[in-house]
């Protein structure tokens, strides 16, 4: 097999590949601190979305996560099942579901609570580095 001469196609010159790496990497560091809340970091920020704004529509919340109605489905099925939300069909129009947390789900937030300042130290930028990057990623997400 001949080397790959094209520049473009070479790992080092594809910004796709430490924005993948990083994610997996960010999402690693979450995980120790929800299994002993059963849940998953897809749960976890549908969590933070419902903590902000509790009843809200299917729609809005995978506006908000920049997931598709495919992917959050399945997952407000499960938190469903698991006692955390309830999905109720809107009665002025049954195309819109709403998403509300439910008294265990409300109290998994104080359970929550310290997951951010455990996880945040772990990626070694200074709060300067850290607003830039956050800046920088919502640029890029809100032009793709």
């Amino acid at each position: 097999m001949e080397p790959n001469t094209n520049a473009q196609l070479k790992l080092e010159n594809q910004m796709c590949f430490p924005l993948y790496a990083c994610a997996r990497k960010v999402v690693n560091l979450y995980t120790p601190h929800f299994k002993p809340l059963g849940i998953t970091y897809t749960q976890y920020i549908v969590f933070l979305v419902l903590w902000e704004k509790d009843g809200i529509s299917v729609g809005e919340l995978c506006r908000k996560l920049y997931l598709d109605s495919g992917t959050v489905t399945p997952l407000l099925k499960k938190m469903e099942e698991h006692g955390f939300i309830q999905r109720r069909r809107s009665a002025a129009d049954e195309r819109v579901v709403t998403v509300t947390l439910t008294e265990k789900g409300r109290a998994l937030q104080q359970q929550a609570a310290h997951i951010p300042e455990k996880v945040g130290p772990c990626v070694h930028l200074t709060p300067e580095e850290a607003g830039m990057l956050y800046g920088l990623l919502y640029k890029v997400l809100d032009n793709l």
